[in-house]
């Protein structure tokens, strides 16, 4: 457990990582550290070797753990062992050789611009409540910020002589998003509102009580709404930001600009997006070239 602790001092301390990570760290070290004891009958870090964690992903394949579950928990061990060998604990990384579990092709889903545009007929912007929701799901979709970053909006965050917003993100990046004058419209209006509940929390967002909201409250406010006008079986907020870069790409947007705006650090994550515009390219291809209607009149 000394190891562990002074891995998560590391990373809080030193790489200023968020707390839900660092939580996710300490779970993962955990279970290793349990199955290292039940196994091997040692919990001396410094004894593993690569055998033994495959055996470690073998009981994680026998449990029907998802290839991107059994990742992110070896890409917890990996960090932790770099660590242990930054520290001179160990001298041979035992992950060095490791590839990651080959993912399936996930389509990507999105909300359709005319689900957006049907949205709006149920926002209550007469209560401090509907304010607040309204402004969430617009801000997550017209900048494309994700979930956390929201959450963690400072009243100063916003830039109103400049109509720009700065997001704190991954690592502890910051970046300047642009904003409509929908959005300015709509923040005015709802620190407003705000003022008149008097928080303590210089966070932006907050509950009825005054306190700053979380991530159940955006999944659950994004989630209620668009059950109204959406048939979709997961109406989660990463939608939201799937729909900014979607409709921008669509529109004709640069690549590398949705891949600035959405905060990725590799052009290849911002891809994805690119697939799936793809794929309804190919739809709209397939039944509107005058080849391909040929065909079906032959």
């Amino acid at each position: 457990m000394e190891y562990i602790n002074a891995f998560l001092d590391y990373l809080q301390l030193e790489k200023k990582y968020a707390q839900h990570t660092l939580t996710s760290y300490a779970s993962d070290l955990s279970q290793f550290q349990s199955f290292l004891i039940e196994k091997y009958q040692t919990d001396d870090f410094t004894e593993v070797n690569y055998p033994m964690i495959r055996q470690w992903i073998v009981s994680f394949v026998d449990k029907d753990l998802t290839h991107k579950t059994i990742n992110r928990k070896l890409s917890s061990l990996k960090t932790f062992f770099r660590f242990l060998l930054k520290v001179k604990a160990i001298e041979v990384n035992p992950m060095l050789q490791h590839k990651s579990l080959k993912l399936p092709r996930r389509e990507q889903d999105s909300f359709s611009v005319l689900e957006l545009q049907k949205i709006s007929d149920y926002f209550e912007d007469s209560s401090f409540e509907g304010l607040r929701d309204h402004l969430i799901i617009e801000l997550l979709y017209s900048t494309g910020m994700r979930r956390q970053e929201l959450i963690d909006l400072n009243l100063t965050s916003v830039d109103f002589a400049q109509n720009q917003i700065k997001v704190l993100g991954k690592r502890n990046k910051e970046r300047i998003l642009p904003l409509l004058q929908t959005s300015l419209g709509l923040i005015r209006d709802y620190i407003k509102a705000r003022q008149s509940l008097s928080p303590e929390t210089r966070k932006l967002f907050v509950t009825q009580s005054g306190k700053p909201i979380y991530p159940n409250l955006v999944y659950r406010t994004v989630n209620t709404y668009f059950k109204k006008v959406s048939t979709k079986e997961k109406l989660s907020p990463h939608l939201l930001r799937h729909a900014f870069a979607t409709h921008l790409l669509e529109k004709g947007a640069e690549i590398t600009a949705i891949k600035d705006l959405l905060g990725h650090s590799s052009l290849a994550s911002t891809e994805v997006y690119t697939h799936s515009n793809f794929k309804e390219l190919s739809r709209a291809h397939a039944a509107a070239h005058p080849r391909s209607l040929r065909r079906e009149e032959e």
